[in-house]
């Protein structure tokens, strides 16, 4: 049995913000996400990436 590395997800919510989250939290069917970018390998390179949606006007700063 191999454990599947831990990846992280940036998901919009309804409010304009972005949030980080580990893959194994990331539903499928949420209607509370409006959009997801990822996977991604580690937590750093998420929150760097989502400081580019910021920057690019995707994500509301929180």
């Amino acid at each position: 049995m191999t454990a599947n590395p831990q990846t992280w997800y940036i998901v919009k919510l309804p409010n304009g913000n972005c949030e980080i989250i580990p893959n194994d939290q990331i539903e499928d069917n949420n209607p509370e996400i409006i959009e997801h970018w990822g996977p991604l390998a580690s937590q750093d390179e998420a929150i760097a990436r989502r400081v580019g949606l910021i920057r690019a006007g995707k994500c509301q700063p929180q």
